[in-house]
């Protein structure tokens, strides 16, 4: 069986996702691929960092056509209100047996992904990390996720967690080679 070293990408969802930064983006990926034998990238998340991502690294699969892009799906990205379920159900299902992503040169039919809890992404993001050899972040740890409602009907908020410190965190736990491109 042939191993693969592994890269994948997190970022807060809104980063501001200039020409500077791909062009940074774009130098990590390329020295990943040419100095460190990276032939298989992970994909997750909508952020705008990871979107930039992808866009890269479909850009440079052109120069490295062996490369190759793995999307890790997850439900509760997509449907995370209880009323919408049953229609989401359908939709998904319907799009998941017809319709082969296009960016991507395969789909990790992530184990957990039918829960719609909202841990469900960082369980995913979790084991994305696991099967990595690299981790590429825009990590900002002055970040701070808006806060949010403990339910609907409460008056009290709270401050979660940013997706991207946790991940952060398990990476670095994990002891995966980390490069943080906010630095």
């Amino acid at each position: 069986m042939e191993i693969h070293k592994t890269c994948t990408f997190f970022g807060h969802r809104n980063t501001d996702c200039t020409e500077y930064l791909k062009q940074k983006v774009k130098s990590v990926v390329t020295d990943l691929i040419v100095e460190h034998g990276v032939t298989h990238f992970l994909f997750g998340s909508r952020s705008s960092f990871v979107s930039l991502c992808l866009e890269v690294v479909t850009e440079i699969k052109t120069n490295y056509p062996y490369i190759r892009r793995i999307a890790y799906t997850c439900r509760h990205e997509t449907c995370t209100l209880e009323c919408e379920k049953e229609t989401w159900l359908k939709r998904y299902s319907y799009a998941n047996n017809n319709f082969r992503l296009q960016t991507v040169d395969e789909e990790i039919l992530y184990p957990h992904r039918e829960k719609t809890s909202k841990s469900s992404y960082i369980q995913r993001n979790f084991a994305m990390i696991d099967a990595s050899n690299y981790c590429v972040f825009y990590y900002n740890d002055q970040y701070k996720p808006p806060k949010r409602k403990l339910n609907k009907r409460s008056l009290s908020t709270y401050q979660p967690n940013s997706g991207t410190k946790l991940a952060y965190n398990y990476a670095m736990r994990k002891n995966v080679v980390i490069i943080n491109v906010k630095e």
